[in-house]
């Protein structure tokens, strides 16, 4: 116990208000500049309140030239948050905007929204008129019969499905468009335009612009560069019509007072000229999947592309050594390619350890100073989903950020799905004979164009893939995100497509784990469901 001569001081008012723990919200700060009175914490007793006074973006942009680029603290970027609107780009250069493990965002949806009025992009054809015509007209095809095949459901629903007479007309009336909107997504080719917004910290969206700008694809690039060029120059601030007439107004009244005025309220702000002012293509990147290309088609040289389930279930056993190497080497190949993942899995483990040495070595091979190690090495994780299903339930499924995604480049050798009007109801045979005619016609203008003389026609003939087009990615996910994602795309209000990959993945689960599958509250996807609940 304390004596008397070295007993605490008894606490004052005073000294207990400054001890209570003080949190308030900021606001009106550019993001560089928050991002800098954050990191100060570190390194100065400043409360943030006082580091915001003194700071300005002039010193904030030297600090983190200094912090940031010099010294390699990256995680500065974390604390500055921004937001952008992107339009008018097409569905693959969305979704590969997105692939981000770090990523928040929205993209118009293809069930509440006509996507026939989006128009689409049409890449360089350095004058090859014949391949232009033939795109455009691929393209015009899929959206008359997108619009045609979206009434036609639109019909075919109305005389299934009567209104409940509680159901309000108008109410009745979307939830049957929605309803056909979703079969018909079916026919959107990959070229159609839509548009997103996302809130994205500075460090992703460093890495998102560099990922961007070494894209096969010339819009992808061209995204890139306009994503870094956002976060460079002013932002648009919504409140400047306002802010305009304000400062009119002052003006009007003390001209002196009014260009003070104008310095404060008409400011342009840069979100963050600094954080991504050195993002470049990755050249790791893009020689390491030159270079796994090369040894994917030397390891699987005249190996057809085997029929694929929906879902396959891939788990280790043995050595466990070996098996992550295993699995780092066939994620590296599989993203270069387009054959399952267990196709090439067998074919790794196959190999000698010399020569997986080997291919290990060669994904780090170009690695820079700052690279970090491509995604294919985010491994580790005890189940691996490999899926194939159609575009458009993919783009559902790719928003899922806590499994590591490698997603193949599209192609037609996977073939499409059929679409059902309602769960377990399958198309009328005339509307689905449309269907099936307009994909076998994009599928073929895709092969033709990818054999035309232009630039990246590979990947032009990507464009005209519909989102019924079958699509192979791999999902790596520990049991939490799988029962997850079980649960949630389970559910009856989801799209037929991923409730029947969710189903898929929960009987893969029960099959191998069922103790643990029992815990799993996922929806069985054969119950009847009422199809004016969404």
């Amino acid at each position: 116990m304390p004596t008397a001569q070295n007993a605490a001081p008894s606490p004052t008012a005073s000294t207990q208000a400054a001890s209570a723990t003080d949190v308030y919200a900021v606001h009106g700060a550019d993001p560089e500049v928050l991002a800098y009175a954050m990191a100060k914490y570190s390194r100065s007793s400043l409360s943030m309140k006082e580091s915001l006074r003194e700071l300005n973006s002039q010193r904030a942009e030297q600090f983190l030239n200094t912090f940031y680029f010099q010294y390699g603290h990256r995680s500065i970027a974390d604390l500055a948050h921004i937001a952008f609107a992107v339009e008018r780009l097409s569905l693959l250069a969305a979704i590969t905007l997105v692939d981000e493990q770090r990523w928040d965002g929205q993209e118009r949806s293809t069930r509440y929204q006509n996507f026939r009025k989006s128009g689409w992009f049409t890449p360089d054809f350095a004058g090859n008129a014949s391949a232009e015509h033939l795109y455009t007209q691929t393209i015009e095809g899929l959206f008359t019969a997108y619009e045609s095949f979206s009434q036609n459901i639109l019909e075919e629903l109305r005389q299934r499905i009567a209104r409940p007479t509680e159901m309000q007309p108008d109410a009745y009336e979307r939830t049957l468009r929605a309803r056909a909107f979703d079969v018909a997504r079916y026919l959107l080719p990959l070229a159609t335009n839509t548009s997103l917004g996302q809130i994205v910290n500075a460090r992703t969206l460093e890495t998102q612009v560099s990922r961007l700008l070494s894209h096969s694809h010339a819009e992808v690039r061209t995204l890139g560069t306009r994503l870094r060029e956002a976060a460079a120059n002013p932002a648009w601030n919504v409140q400047h019509s306002a802010l305009e007439a304000l400062h009119a107004k002052i003006a009007a009244l003390d001209p002196a007072l009014g260009a003070e005025a104008a310095a404060l309220l008409l400011r342009e702000v840069k979100t963050a000229p600094t954080l991504v002012k050195y993002a470049a293509p990755v050249e790791y990147a893009l020689q390491t999947h030159t270079a796994m290309a090369q040894a994917a088609s030397e390891l699987l040289a005249g190996v057809a592309i085997e029929l694929a389930p929906l879902v396959d279930l891939i788990e280790d056993s043995g050595d466990r050594a070996e098996a992550l190497e295993i699995d780092i080497v066939a994620t590296l190949l599989y993203g270069a390619s387009h054959h399952s993942y267990r196709q090439i899995h067998q074919r790794v483990a196959a190999l000698s350890a010399a020569r997986r040495a080997e291919l290990l070595e060669l994904g780090t091979r170009h690695r820079g100073r700052h690279d970090e190690m491509l995604r294919a090495f985010a491994a580790g994780a005890a189940l691996r989903f490999d899926i194939c299903m159609d575009i458009g339930g993919f783009r559902d499924m790719h928003r899922h950020r806590r499994c590591v995604q490698t997603v193949q480049s599209f192609t037609s050798a996977h073939g499409f799905d059929l679409p059902e009007m309602l769960p377990n109801v399958p198309v009328p045979a005339a509307p689905l004979a449309q269907y099936e005619s307009a994909l076998r016609t994009a599928h073929a203008a895709a092969s033709q164009i990818a054999q035309a003389s232009i630039p990246e026609a590979n990947a032009t003939a990507q464009y005209l893939l519909p989102l019924g087009t079958r699509c192979r990615a791999l999902f790596k996910m520990d049991f939490a995100e799988a029962a997850y994602i079980a649960e949630l795309r389970s559910a009856p209000q989801g799209h037929i497509a991923y409730r029947r990959v969710a189903w898929e993945m929960y009987q893969a689960l029960a099959k191998t784990h069922p103790t643990l599958a029992r815990s799993i509250r996922v929806t069985d996807i054969h119950a009847p469901v009422d199809p004016l609940q969404r």
